[in-house]
């Protein structure tokens, strides 16, 4: 994220294999929502439809 879109990133510890990703409070990946990890490319894809 740092290299591509220049943000800085920050790993929140979690149970129960959680997976969220979120830019700014939006939502942009829920493992927990879709039930699967991201395909490779698909949360950059995501955070890049959101700036």
């Amino acid at each position: 994220m740092k290299e591509q879109f220049d943000l800085d990133t920050e790993l929140v510890d979690g149970g129960g294999g959680v997976f969220e990703v979120a830019l700014d409070g939006r939502p942009v990946f829920s493992k927990k929502e879709l039930g699967r990890f991201p395909n490779n490319g698909e949360v950059e894809h995501a955070v890049a439809e959101l700036l």
